[in-house]
């Protein structure tokens, strides 16, 4: 979006938990006014399942607020949403900044001080996004996700293939970030078999996905992993870090490359 109508942050979320959707990180949605997934929901089809954009625009204090009014107005013309779904709050750029720093520190209020975070970042090919959604989002996960779950839209050619960063062989993917939270550990436990299924399933329809900062623990899955990338990867290992000091955490090469020849 250009001139007035541009905006300064968009972010894409899925909300499948009732108790998350009045407890989102920035604070959007209103405390006076709760909300329900299945009052929102009834006749969309979706299965109990809410797809959300938020978005900012920054605006100085002396701008006046019924201009700035217009211009959000302009923006929502432009879209198809739920008109009782539309929250808005009105805070300083700083504290919206500092959103995340401050769902920390009310868990550190309780008591909450090293809580176990089994994330798990996806690259979801585009073409397969509507099989993922139908196979994850309104299949596996229930109502216990424990916290956001992101969605950004990719272009592979913003991406350098010079690096190792392994991305799905389509010229548009997702990024589907599970950014959960376990606060015990029956929910660590719970959230850790939510991700296996996750992975699981997208082995199975073979989706292709690719994860991004994973966590391997045998060398032929992180070749797996690499595929083809693999060698040209294990190539400049071999001559800028001969020795294996670096990244020996991850055991990449932990073991003899069967794909080298």
């Amino acid at each position: 979006m250009e001139g007035k109508e541009r905006l300064h942050y968009v972010e894409g979320f899925v909300i499948v938990d009732e108790g998350l959707i009045n407890n989102w990180r920035s604070s959007f949605f209103s405390p006076s006014n709760p909300v329900k997934i299945s009052s929102l929901n009834n006749n969309n089809g979706d299965g109990g399942v809410l797809y959300c954009l938020e978005f900012t625009k920054n605006y100085h204090q002396h701008h006046h607020p019924d201009s700035l009014d217009q211009e959000i107005e302009g923006v929502l013309k432009k879209l198809d949403f739920i008109p009782a779904s539309v929250f808005t709050t009105d805070l300083p750029y700083v504290d919206f900044l500092d959103r995340v720093h401050k769902a920390e520190l009310k868990l550190r209020s309780k008591g909450l001080w090293e809580v176990p975070h089994p994330w798990l970042n996806l690259f979801v090919p585009k073409s397969r996004i509507f099989d993922f959604d139908k196979g994850v989002f309104k299949g596996i996960l229930g109502n216990k996700t424990s916290g956001p779950i992101l969605i950004y839209p990719m272009n592979k050619h913003k991406w350098d293939q010079r690096n190792s960063v392994v991305t799905p062989e389509e010229d548009v993917f997702y990024l589907v970030a599970f950014l959960r939270s376990a606060l015990d550990e029956e929910a660590l436990e719970y959230l850790n078999d939510q991700n296996r299924r996750i992975l699981a399933f997208c082995n199975d329809a073979k989706i292709n996905a690719k994860q991004y900062l994973p966590h391997y623990t045998t060398q032929q899955e992180w070749m797996d992993h690499f595929g083809d990338k693999w060698d040209q990867f294990y190539s400049r290992k071999m001559k800028f870090d001969p020795r294996r000091i670096l990244a020996t955490g991850q055991r990449i090469f932990e073991f003899h490359p069967h794909a080298m020849q």
